[in-house]
């Protein structure tokens, strides 16, 4: 019995900084609520034998339809105490979503897209897996992921960390794993009939391994190489290209950076940015340029998105005036 109460008990190994916190809230909540309901039950279950019908106790209870006052401390204290635990798991939860939503400039990206029902990670030299994901640990991992067809969700129990993937736009998961080992990988959003085989492997190694897998693949071209081709191909360079004749913004050094609007607001250039800009190129129009740039809605594939944006990704720390392309591999 001792056995089966601790595995029911028992969470995941914690294999991220985060991991603890996150437990520790869960078990605060837990405990705070396990304590609410033993004490209500257990006060209704005191007044239905202590002030049932017929018992001295009963009959000798005040009129309260007589019109005497009535102290409110009880509903007061009812009101307070909970409203203050309120606040305080609020902050609490509040400050470690921050944590999760904000992931390091300096994290290692790794594309992932979900499709019924697979999930499929390319990384950034070209590297491809379907249904496992391979990272070094003590490194921040940044997954940029999107869906093909519904609403999948990313999820890995070991690291507490969960994230919608939707169709039609970008979604950020970061972690940095601390721990070697293998875990599992779940779909944990209802997803069709096939939900519970959309499993996978997450496999944390050593950073000298890691670097051994990733260059044990077939030769492929990176990402951003078959981005920067692609590039090229729709006619991008034409208008961006350092040598263009067109009124166009520079792409170089853009990545990560808050780039203003016509607007007046400002807004991260960023994998969200960057597919808005591809498929709505209206929607947010840069300061002191004209809107342009046509859409390549239905020209392009997601694929094609996932390419472009690694390329754009790999000029963030380049010179307008570098030749695009040089800089790649």
């Amino acid at each position: 019995m001792m056995q089966a109460t601790e595995a029911i008990l028992a969470l995941p190994a914690a294999a991220t900084p985060y991991a603890d916190k996150v437990d520790g809230l869960f078990w605060a909540l837990t405990g705070v609520c396990g304590f609410v309901t033993i004490g209500i039950t257990l006060t209704i279950a005191y007044f239905c034998f202590r002030y049932r019908r017929g018992t001295p106790v009963n009959r000798k209870l005040p009129d309260l339809a007589s019109g005497k006052r009535r102290s409110r401390r009880i509903e007061t204290v009812w009101i307070l105490v909970p409203l203050a635990f309120f606040f305080i798991f609020f902050g609490w939860g509040a400050r470690l979503y921050y944590i999760y939503d904000d992931p390091p400039r300096n994290a290692l990206a790794i594309y992932v897209t979900a499709k019924q029902w697979m999930w499929k990670v390319e990384h950034s030299n070209g590297r491809r897996e379907i249904n496992e994901l391979h990272v070094p640990v003590d490194r921040p991992i940044k997954l940029v992921m999107t869906s093909q067809d519904v609403i999948h969700d990313f999820y890995v129990p070991a690291f507490r960390e969960k994230r919608d993937v939707l169709p039609g736009r970008y979604t950020v998961l970061w972690f940095e794993p601390t721990l070697r080992g293998v875990y599992p990988l779940r779909c944990d959003e209802y997803c069709g009939t096939a939900h519970s085989l959309m499993t996978g492997t997450v496999y944390v190694m050593s950073e000298g391994d890691y670097g051994r897998w990733l260059a044990s693949g077939s030769e492929e071209p990176t990402l951003a190489r078959l981005g920067f081709d692609r590039f090229r191909e729709l006619g991008c360079s034409g208008c961006h290209g350092p040598s263009s004749t067109l009124h166009a913004p520079s792409l170089a050094g853009l990545y990560g950076r808050m780039v203003p609007l016509a607007d007046g607001t400002f807004v991260r250039f960023d994998e969200a940015y960057i597919r808005d800009k591809i498929l709505q190129p209206a929607k947010q129009i840069p300061a002191g340029y004209a809107n342009d740039m046509p859409s390549f809605q239905g020209r392009v594939s997601q694929q094609d998105i996932l390419e472009l944006t690694a390329f754009l990704r790999s000029l963030a720390n380049t010179s307008p005036d570098v030749p695009q392309g040089n800089h790649l591999p």
